[in-house]
């Protein structure tokens, strides 16, 4: 250690000290994240409202955090929530454990679970980091209806993933 050693250190305190503060007045300047920014997980729907999810537990088999739980249900023909013979009856995604790797989208056979550009999860109360499927569930667009009702855009779970693009392009047309 040289003797210099104590004035380089207080030189560049005393550099740094006139310098403009890089502080960002968040939340006033609400700066917007870029389109593809993993956020919050969203549970997605078809156009006719029925649930893509189909229960089958892929996505909280990808997790390396363990932070998604998934309990399949079946569906009947009263109560119909999906176009496959079953949906996912209890969804829950834990925020304290989820590290955002994105493993759960990519094991999603029927991309039921996207992530959203929404990213403020903080709160004081670890309760409510826990996420639940209506929390995750996608919003109701115009033309769609709450579930459990049937398949009103073909006779079977084909109808929705073959052609699912077709139907989805002229729903919004109509």
């Amino acid at each position: 250690m040289g003797v210099l050693d104590p004035l380089k250190g207080f030189g560049l305190t005393f550099a740094t000290m006139f310098r403009k503060v890089a502080t960002e007045q968040y939340p006033e300047d609400y700066r917007p994240t870029e389109q593809r920014y993993h956020g919050r997980h969203q549970l997605n729907r078809h156009p006719d409202g029925l649930e893509k999810c189909v229960g089958c537990e892929l996505c909280a088999w990808a997790c390396p955090a363990d932070a998604i739980f998934v309990e399949g249900g079946n569906n009947t023909e009263e109560q119909r929530y999906s176009p496959g013979e079953r949906y996912g009856a209890d969804y829950q995604i834990n925020y304290l454990r989820c590290i955002g790797c994105g493993l759960c989208i990519e094991a999603c056979p029927t991309r039921s679970l996207t992530m959203t550009n929404f990213y403020e999860l903080a709160n004081d109360d670890r309760q409510n980091l826990i996420y639940t499927k209506e929390q995750l569930m996608a919003p109701l667009l115009p033309g769609m209806e709450q579930p459990p009702h049937p398949m009103r855009l073909g006779e079977d779970e084909q109808d929705y993933y073959v052609n699912g693009p077709e139907l989805a392009r002229r729903t919004e047309e109509e």
